[in-house]
């Protein structure tokens, strides 16, 4: 079975991705090495303006796993911040206080909009920023994020209802508009081989200011790490603020990314 076909919607309801998918995982590992092997192509991306950008660590995650990503930031010209929050253990109504002033902190210190970027669930909580504070946010970046369509379609749905204490249906309305067009620029980055959740659900209503990239074969764990990724990353923060274009997927990485039209068929 293909990464394409592994967790097809059944009777209109979408599947977690499969075992094999789950297992294939592992391969976050080497996706990382591949990065600090491809460090000097990685650094001919697009300077940063200084403006600052709030990373976001995915469910179960911390700070360390976003640090790759604040250094490659910072190193391109951004003024990265981490989260400061400890392990992410979820829950949508129990961080909202907290990552707002985190936002409200680094916004007013800065004098500037914040770029948030957000691995998986801090993805969601990004989302969630911009519709809270669209005058603070710059952009949005999601990696891997379960915001969409049935966002019961992922292999964490249990753990994370257990340890937040908070049912992925509760807050519906504050689901629904997350899921909906944000007041900002948005791009959703995705793996049809994600083993954690369900690339469907990662995928935003494309616009004259929203875009979906997929990275081919690139794992959940991995994603916030991989190359082709931290490219894209790179590339959609680089844009002047209040201006968008679509991504293009000429460059270095270009074979890591299917054209668009390909990547939002079922």
């Amino acid at each position: 079975m293909s990464p394409g076909q592994e967790g097809a919607p059944e009777r209109g309801r979408l599947r977690p991705p499969g075992l094999g998918l789950l297992l294939a995982e592992a391969r976050g590992l080497f996706e990382l090495n591949a990065s600090l092997l491809l460090s000097p192509l990685l650094m001919r991306a697009p300077r940063g303006d200084r403006h600052p950008v709030l990373a976001l660590p995915g469910f179960l995650a911390s700070d360390l796993s976003m640090a790759p990503m604040r250094r490659y930031l910072s190193e391109l010209g951004y003024e990265a911040h981490a989260w400061r929050m400890g392990r992410n253990l979820g829950g949508l109504g129990r961080m909202r206080d907290a990552l707002r002033a985190r936002l409200a902190e680094i916004h007013a210190a800065s004098g500037r909009k914040v770029s948030l970027v957000g691995w998986s669930l801090g993805g969601v909580y990004a989302r969630d920023l911009s519709l809270w504070a669209p005058d603070m946010v710059r952009y949005v970046i999601t990696l891997g994020s379960p915001f969409a369509n049935d966002v019961r379609a992922t292999n964490a749905t249990r753990l994370y209802e257990a340890l937040s204490g908070e049912r992925v249906e509760d807050f519906a309305e504050a689901r629904e508009a997350i899921a909906g067009d944000l007041p900002v620029p948005t791009t959703s980055i995705y793996s049809r081989a994600d083993g954690v959740v369900n690339w469907r659900t990662c995928l935003l209503r494309p616009s004259d200011r929203a875009e979906n990239i997929e990275v081919l074969l690139a794992s959940h764990i991995g994603l916030g790490v991989n190359p082709a990724a931290l490219w894209a990353v790179a590339d959609r923060l680089a844009q002047p603020e209040g201006e968008f274009s679509p991504f293009d997927r000429a460059g270095p990485f270009a074979i890591a990314y299917p054209p668009p039209e390909q990547a939002i068929s079922a």
